[in-house]
């Protein structure tokens, strides 16, 4: 553990410092239909750091998906020397080298700050411009639309309404990194406020009432023996002291079992994935996507493209790619971020249980409090914020 936060340490000082450094540091996109093979092809570093992989890593080099931002750091003759390959917003696929051509990959824990704000702004265009132009926060604006869901009108909004909104987000490398996690945001419609919570126990937004704002809903996708493998975003090795998440639930299941959608959606992916073996990704409403792993193969009629319903047949168990045995490797990301899919399933509710409705509430009046306090000490646009450097180790 302790050399593994030296290593950290010492490749974050090695990016940070750049500016004063002959080495040349890229920052771009991760490439749609790039893999990591063909990646390491790129660079002439050899496959077999990647088929040296245990089946566990080599299951986890497949959640690198198009538009990520990834780091490369180039010596004076163009030569990789390290890259930084986000998985999550908790780990990173790390490649490095070691001397001349010998490379090696780890897969270790993201470093990130913590920026914590409430801000209050009020409205002169719109509320996604007029975040993005307060904040430059383009990851805020989005959220905060799509938290409320089309369950107000912002047609309605007029210039001098208020916005206000007390979130956290990462910073990575310098930059705002993944989803900001909003715990209370208020929009006015002509002077009336229309407040929205997130609950942490589900991930999902309520109003002042404990009303959901999501209409999604999810079923288990098959009849199943056992859960293998739990959904972990930080599982720790307790022998070899690594962390290797796991982003989805394994249900065992014997080969050839039907497999369904887990709710209505338009077939995204299917085809062969990495360690993921035979794959098929579903696209949902409101930022959900649902992915089927291992197949021993697909349903009938099943390609990209395809709209789906929920419940329908898609494909069937195996045990393809870097599997031990047969189960589906179920996976649920929300906005590209992986979540735990039993409480997706265990949340499809308009409202909340009784004993948690109680304590949302309560929490909610806190909330409340805290945002009018804010909008009468600084009417106009304020910022209360705070930095704190987290360790994920």
């Amino acid at each position: 553990m302790k050399l593994l936060f030296v290593l950290l340490i010492i490749t974050y000082n090695l990016f940070a410092s750049i500016s004063i450094s002959t080495n040349k540091l890229l920052d771009s996109p991760w490439e749609s239909g790039e893999t990591l093979l063909t990646f390491l092809d790129k660079y002439g570093i050899s496959q077999q750091i990647y088929f040296e992989l245990s089946e566990t890593d080599k299951e986890l080099c497949a959640e690198i998906t198009a538009e990520t931002s990834f780091q490369r750091l180039l010596d004076e003759s163009g030569r990789l020397t390290h890259v930084l390959i986000p998985i999550s917003e908790e780990m990173q696929i790390h490649v490095y080298n070691l001397d001349a051509n010998n490379y090696k990959l780890d897969i270790i824990p993201i470093e990130f700050r913590e920026f914590e704000e409430t801000l209050v702004i009020p409205v002169s265009t719109s509320p996604y411009q007029d975040i993005l132009t307060n904040t430059g926060n383009k990851a805020l604006a989005n959220e905060l639309i799509r938290a409320y869901n089309k369950s107000m009108n912002f047609r309605k909004l007029q210039q001098g309404d208020l916005i206000a909104i007390k979130y956290k987000h990462k910073i990575r490398m310098g930059t705002f990194f993944g989803t900001p996690h909003i715990d209370v945001a208020m929009v006015e419609t002509r002077k009336k406020p229309n407040y929205i919570f997130k609950n942490d126990l589900d991930g999902r937004y309520y109003d002042s009432k404990g009303q959901s704002l999501t209409s999604f809903f999810l079923k288990t996708p098959l009849q199943y023996k056992r859960i293998s493998s739990p959904f972990n975003l930080k599982r720790l090795h307790p022998i070899l002291k690594t962390y290797r998440p796991h982003f989805g639930v394994d249900y065992a299941a014997p080969t050839g079992r039907r497999i369904n959608s887990s709710a209505d959606g338009k077939v995204v992916f299917v085809g062969t994935k990495g360690g993921y073996g035979k794959t098929i990704e579903i696209q949902h409403s409101n930022g959900y996507k649902t992915l089927y792993a291992h197949l021993n193969g697909f349903a009938k009629g099943i390609r990209s493209g395809k709209s789906v319903k929920q419940g329908d047949l898609i494909g069937y168990v195996g045990s393809t790619g870097a599997s031990t045995g047969p189960h589906l490797h179920f996976g649920v990301y929300l906005h590209g971020r992986a979540i735990d899919p039993i409480k997706v399933i265990n949340s499809s509710r308009r409202e909340l249980p009784a004993n948690e409705k109680k304590v949302f509430l309560a929490k909610a009046k806190i909330l409340t409090q805290e945002i009018e306090n804010a909008i009468t000490l600084q009417p106009k646009y304020s910022k209360i914020e705070t930095f704190e450097l987290v360790s994920n180790l």
